[in-house]
This record gives structure tokens, sequence and C-alpha cells, in this order.
């Protein structure tokens, strides 16, 4: 299934860990100032993916290219500014503060780039926390501040493995809010990896995996089936729509 090209597009990649093949033939990619959500169940490949389209796993074959260019060819640095990658387990224990963690989104520069710590707290709802210790805060406020240093970093593109895991539905739903404010004040584009089918219709695109393959693409409204529910999990659901345009779950 072959992707139109866009500020990330991933050609025909392929990749294993030992001698079991986790992405085959993987073709993806990201436009400018979208969402992009990508589910599957569990071992289909999704953290993988994303660590690939961030240049910390080399694909086997295939090419990545970022904003038109290989993958390879930008500096670490360089890189740093152009896409970020948030994964799903933080090592959140350490005794830093709120402003130290956030301003390591710094590193890629010499000369400080126009946003700033204190802006960068604020669009996230961290106001009056840069003295506070990481392990002081809720799990919420936590993901905030790793989003702040993203911010920070000043990259185009940030993607975020499974961020709603293990967070309770209110979370949730202001995280999607503050990524759509991020994504109106600096167009910023957002590829998540999801486990929750529902929080995928607040995404502009969804890509669906399995097995290190993509079996559907497009339109969450379209994309989601009952078919492709069990092709992708093995669960035989109904899908009912709303009058409300909402969609909810029958077994």
């Amino acid at each position: 299934m072959k992707e139109p090209g866009g500020i990330l597009k991933v050609s025909d990649i392929s990749f294993s860990y030992g001698n079991g093949k986790a992405v085959n033939d993987l073709n993806m990619s990201v436009e400018g100032g979208t969402f992009t959500a990508v589910i599957g169940a569990n071992g289909s490949g999704k953290s993988t993916i994303l660590k690939l389209a961030a240049g910390i796993l080399k694909p086997a074959s295939g090419s990545i290219e970022l904003w038109g260019q290989p993958l390879e060819s930008y500096k670490g640095r360089d890189r740093a500014k152009l896409i970020s990658y948030l994964p799903q387990l933080l090592d959140i224990n350490v005794p830093f503060k709120v402003r130290e963690l956030i301003n390591m989104g710094l590193y890629p520069y010499d000369i400080r780039p126009e946003m700033t710590t204190e802006l960068a707290m604020s669009m996230v709802g961290l106001d009056g926390k840069s003295e506070s210790v990481i392990s002081e805060l809720s799990g919420g406020e936590r993901r905030r501040v790793f989003i702040a240093m993203t911010l920070l970093q000043g990259a185009g593109i940030l993607l975020l493995d499974e961020p709603l895991a293990n967070l309770d539905i209110q979370f949730q739903i202001e995280f999607i809010k503050l990524l759509e404010e991020l994504r109106s004040k600096r167009s910023i584009s957002v590829v998540m990896a999801l486990h929750d089918i529902n929080m995928a219709f607040h995404f502009d695109k969804l890509i669906v995996i399995r097995n290190g393959e993509v079996i559907a693409s497009g339109d969450p409204r379209s994309t989601i089936t009952s078919e492709m529910i069990l092709e992708a999990f093995g669960v035989k659901v109904k899908i009912y729509h709303q009058d409300d345009g909402t969609i909810s779950f029958g077994y």
C-alpha cells in the first residue's frame, strides 16, 4: 500500500529483532499539521514503527525521508530540531525539578530558540510548577512536563508511543485538547500509537497495523469497521452509528 509524499515519508521499510520480523515492507506518510493515530494489537509493531521513524532504530531495508531528505543524512542534533519521540515508558523518578527537565529540550541548540521555558510550561498548563520535583507530580502533570520539553526542542513532528496508557479518561481528553491547541498555535504534526479505538476518532487519519504491516489506512470513521477490528484484533464486534455522529461498539 503506497502512500503519497509528506513531511515524513516511510517507504518499504522492514526490521527484525533476531529471527523475528517486526516490520514488513511498511509504507506510511505524515502530512504537515495532521494528527495520525496508529492502532493494532499488542506486539503488532506500533512501537517499533515509531522508533524507526524517529531514527532510534535503523531499518534493514527501505527508506525514511524527513522533509524530503534521507533521515540518516541529518546529524543527531539537527534531526532533534525536526522530530521528537516520546516513549511509552518514561523514567519519571529522576530527582529533577520541572524546569531542569524541560530545559533538556534545549540540547540541540547552540543559540537558544524563540520558545522559552516559561512559554512551554504555560502552553501545557504547568504555570507555577517550575520548582516542583518530578516525582511529586501527578501522572498527567508528568506527561505534560515531557511534552513541554519537546515543545522547547521545537520539533515539528511529535511521535508519541501510547501517551494515554494507564491514565484516566479525564486526562486523556485533556491531553488530546492540549495537542489540538498546539496544532493551532504551532502547526505541529502528531503520530500517536493508541490502544483505545475510541480515541482514534479524535484524529485526522488512522493507520492500522497487524504483524508489522499496514492493513488499513484512512479517515477513522470509514476505516474502523467490524471487519477491520476482527482482522486487526481477532475480536468480533458490531458497530453502531449514533444520530449525533458518535460510534458505539457491541459484542
